[in-house]
């Protein structure tokens, strides 16, 4: 920092770059299949203290802590959000496959190469290989939004990311204890260890998701909520569930995926509307995080790897793939899906968080641990990101092949008519009768079912002569459906 600064006022400038770069530069990375990762990271090296030296954040630094543990929630709380349980019950076969083999599996293998190789204690060993076996979500979203993405592959990865970091955090905070002893040895602990961990945890998440969904469902029927406040509101229960587990000494964390769960269980409408704003709020926090470990911190991995550190790198990016082609033949995908699935598994923030706890516990060998994560996610940035890149180019020169005889020009279309603008004092949202009066009145009226496909796909509700639309490609499906422009358009979406 440099010498006079005001910190709240680098933290501003930080937070303001780091907001004004995602934005700018989002439609070229999801164009070029660069890594956002990687642009974040050079935003950090320029920042930090071998660039501007605007920020040079330390692993004791509390800003870290506070913003890293947010994150954490946040990932775990929207991983939860994210799953839905008649998906998960339609595709137990794979969900079981990617989480059991590909994730516990991996994790264990690492564990065995961390010990044997680097000559870390058991315990410490689990803690990486955790914390390695964690595939980033966020690293995973350029992939996810490609359409031409088999349906299989999506669905394996997604439920891969949304499950294997509550498999794998249990793992981080038992080797925790077991690291820092918390009276052991005396009778009864072990039991008493595993009910905070496994029950006050998770019972204070459930029971704060299902007060706050009881209690939005009354205002709602009772007030009215505003949409954009029911976002804000989901953010707030994924605090709440944090604070109340910690306060009664269990696991935030697994408090907070324990809320998340029980509002994807119980209220659709609430988990929607969180993945449509509240998720950018929960993505500005780690890419926030990122920044602040890429001015100096995550390159500390490269400064002190040797030949035996990045061996275990390697090994580390090499693990899942050969676990997963072998453990998924019971599923029967095609070729393309099951080595897509085995490729990308991403090392990245979800490690980093997941391996910062002991850090943050001043846990003894944890320092060393943050660095070999820093490692493994680095070359995973490199390898993982540069793939989606190639694979990105080699599809667009692909496509602008031109063809040997071209199509004789469309026929000119007509100029389209000009949209007619809804009356003067129609509210935003329209009731039953409303449509009816203007269906009887001879105007012409569509009706779109926009809703998610998780609110589709858990309710039975249809709309009589609704046309399906996808509300993440609107303009698309404008285009491919020819929506008459002269039509009074009304969106279905509860």
């Amino acid at each position: 920092m440099p010498p006079g600064a005001d910190p709240f006022i680098v933290i501003l400038s930080l937070v303001g770059a780091v907001i004004v770069v995602s934005a700018l530069l989002s439609g070229l990375i999801e164009r070029s299949g660069v890594p956002q990762m990687g642009v974040l990271l050079a935003l950090g090296a320029i920042l930090g203290p071998f660039g501007l030296g605007f920020i040079d954040t330390r692993l004791d630094s509390p800003m870290l802590r506070v913003v890293s543990m947010l994150s954490l929630a946040l990932v775990l709380f929207t991983d939860a959000l994210s799953l839905s349980l008649q998906e998960i019950r339609k595709h137990a076969r794979l969900a079981l496959l990617v989480v059991e083999p590909g994730t516990v599996l991996s994790a264990l293998l690492i564990t065995v190469a961390g010990h044997f190789l680097l000559g870390l204690s058991w315990p410490l060993a689990a803690i990486l290989g955790a914390a390695l076996a964690s595939t980033d979500p966020v690293l995973l979203r350029g992939l996810m939004r490609r359409p031409e993405l088999p349906s299989s592959t999506r669905l394996a990865l997604r439920l891969e990311s949304g499950l294997n970091d509550v498999v794998l955090l249990p793992i981080v905070l038992v080797a925790m204890t077991l690291l820092g002893g918390h009276g052991l040895e005396e009778p009864g602990a072990g039991s008493r260890m595993a009910l905070q961990l496994f029950l006050l945890g998770p019972g204070a998440g459930v029971a704060i998701g299902l007060l706050g969904v009881a209690t939005l469902d009354l205002v709602r029927r009772r007030l009215g909520v505003r949409r954009d406040y029911e976002s804000l509101y989901s953010l707030g229960l994924c605090f709440a569930a944090f604070a109340a587990a910690e306060s009664v000494h269990g696991s935030g964390f697994l408090a907070a995926f324990a809320a998340g769960m029980t509002i994807s269980i119980f209220d659709v409408e609430l988990c929607d509307c969180f993945q449509e704003y509240g998720e950018t709020t929960a993505e500005l926090a780690l890419l926030f995080t990122f920044v602040l470990l890429g001015t100096s911190l995550i390159w500390t991995g490269i400064g002190m790897a040797g030949g035996a550190e990045w061996l275990f790198a390697v090994l580390c990016l090499l693990v899942r793939p050969v676990v997963l082609l072998f453990s998924l033949q019971p599923a029967r995908l095609d070729r393309k899906s099951l080595f897509l699935i085995a490729w990308y598994g991403p090392r990245g923030l979800s490690s980093l968080l997941l391996v910062l706890l002991p850090v943050f516990a001043r846990t003894p060998g944890s320092v060393r641990l943050f660095e070999l994560c820093s490692l493994v996610v680095l070359l995973s940035v490199v390898l993982h990101g540069g793939s989606l890149m190639f694979a990105g180019k080699k599809k667009k020169s692909k496509a602008h092949v031109p063809e040997k005889q071209p199509a004789a020009p469309p026929p000119a279309a007509p100029a389209p008519s000009p949209l007619r603008l809804a009356p003067e004092g129609l509210p935003e949202s329209l009731e039953i009768a409303e449509m009816q009066r203007l269906q009887a009145a001879g105007e012409p009226v569509m009706i779109l079912d926009v809703r998610t496909l998780r609110s589709l796909e858990s309710s039975d509700l249809r709309a009589v002569g609704a046309v399906r639309v996808d509300p993440e490609r609107p303009a698309q499906e404008a285009e491919r459906l020819t929506l008459p422009r002269e039509a009074w358009l009304i969106a279905f979406c509860a």
